[in-house]
């Protein structure tokens, strides 16, 4: 039986913090530095994390959960495409200094302002980093599919 679609997206959210303290104790504690890809990453966590939990907030209008749903799903195809493109380009580059993650995340001005979150502190070179045999841009591909394929099935559930 398929989860009602309120528990659905309270684990999409979960699962995306769950995704971001993971990455934060990586830098932190075992002082893995992160690349701008994969601050970008983090940034489409917490999107996702906040979009569920505010459709959650304003479940009175039903549309609206619905409408957090979609939106997740397409933030989770957002996010495959930014770890298919660390693993598959920026990884390959010697700096991924001018690319979309960069300027969008220096542009924003979030690097600057949460740095212990948002720091951009290596290359994509130097933050290929293997957790078990598979790069954290692999990881973060496959947890972006099965945050697509949860929103999908919060979607398509009636409560």
């Amino acid at each position: 039986m398929i989860a009602s679609s309120r528990k659905t997206l309270h684990l999409i959210a979960l699962l995306c913090l769950a995704a971001v303290g993971i990455a934060l104790i990586s830098q932190h504690v075992f002082n893995i530095r992160p690349c701008a890809w994969c601050v970008l990453q983090r940034l489409i966590y917490l999107v996702i994390a906040v979009v569920c939990w505010l459709g959650l907030l304003l479940d009175r209008i039903g549309a609206l959960r619905r409408l957090a749903a979609l939106v997740a799903a397409a933030l989770s195809i957002g996010g495959m495409m930014a770890a298919w493109y660390q693993y598959s380009v920026a990884a390959k580059m010697f700096s991924c200094d001018q690319t979309f993650a960069d300027k969008f995340m220096v542009g924003a001005g979030l690097d600057a302002h949460v740095p212990w979150l948002f720091g951009i502190f290596a290359s994509c070179m130097d933050a290929r980093i293997k957790v078990l045999g598979i790069e954290y841009a692999i990881w973060s591909l496959g947890l972006f599919a099965v945050l697509g394929v949860l929103s999908l099935i919060a979607l398509a559930r009636r409560d």
